[in-house]
């Protein structure tokens, strides 16, 4: 449940909810009460298009496995969130969103603390038709529309031109360093969840096979077969992600590349550039997107 003032809102992806609320269409929430901050229009009857919601959540706070008939635009301007769906997790710093397709579902966690935006469009009226959840830059131009979209202010032509635009400057992110397919062999999603959660754990195959009862061989398979990645390129990935994070949160260079296993910062860098396209220092100014 959200709580704006008073009067509680309950959080699910039915869609009787979503015609009835603004709040329904956001999913169901783990370690909740989150707080609604804001939404503009205030009911979904309000527009034909576009919905723009406002949560602030705790670190660990979740919107719980969902779906709903609706675009979603979801980004972190202030924090970091991790996203999942259809088998892969995304990192996204403050400075890239993440646009889900209608009807996919998804989880979406707090990674700390943050204001959550949330763009929500009805799928007849946007001409975006990515077909799976991509990352995008969030442009200065792109968090300017947001913001004036947030207000109530903006009529109803002007509220249209603004949205137009917006949709004219959502660009995919180029580089790697966001998604990361998950392995579906719950033994190799054992060794990639303690991964994720201690990217610096430097145990090889034949260690974690002995931890998760699965030969070497078996395991490099799946990794193989699942993620499309050796487990060496996989583990690299989620390295990178995690140094989004360290990045995000202000780390100097040097403690982000001991944090994520790397004695050498010389070797994490050049492996950050080859995997984002950048360097974490140029990283931090934003990250590469537009056409």
């Amino acid at each position: 449940n959200i709580r704006e003032g008073g009067p509680r809102i309950n959080l699910c992806g039915d869609r009787r909810d979503v015609r009835r609320t603004a709040g329904g269409i956001a999913g169901g929430l783990t370690g909740g009460p989150v707080r609604l901050i804001a939404r503009s229009p205030s009911r979904v009857e309000d527009t034909g298009d576009v919905l723009l919601v406002r949560f602030g959540l705790r670190a660990g706070d979740r919107f719980a496995d969902h779906e709903h008939p609706y675009h979603q635009l979801a980004w972190a301007p202030d924090g970091l969130l991790v996203a999942r769906a259809g088998g892969r997790r995304w990192s996204l710093p403050a400075s890239v969103a993440l646009w889900i397709p209608a009807g996919v579902r998804h989880e979406v966690e707090a990674a700390r603390s943050c204001e959550v935006q949330n763009v929500y469009v009805r799928v007849p009226s946007c001409p975006i038709d990515w077909p799976e959840p991509t990352v995008v830059a969030v442009t200065p131009l792109v968090d300017a529309l947001v913001h004036r979209l947030v207000d109530d202010g903006p009529g109803p032509d002007e509220r249209a031109r603004a949205e137009a635009v917006l949709w004219d400057n959502l660009f995919p992110v180029t580089g790697a360093g966001f998604a990361l397919r998950l392995p579906a062999d719950p033994r190799a999603r054992d060794v990639a969840d303690a991964l994720l959660a201690d990217p610096a754990d430097a145990r090889t195959l034949d260690d974690w096979g002995a931890e998760v009862g699965a030969s070497r061989a078996t395991l490099a398979r799946h990794f193989v077969q699942d993620t499309g990645l050796t487990f060496a390129r996989w583990r690299t990935q989620a390295r990178v992600q995690a140094a989004l994070d360290h990045l995000a949160a202000g780390l100097p260079v040097q403690a982000v590349a001991r944090r994520v296993g790397y004695a050498d910062t010389s070797s994490f860098i050049a492996t950050f550039r080859r995997a984002t396209g950048r360097t974490p220092a140029r990283w931090t100014a934003g990250p590469a997107g537009g056409p």
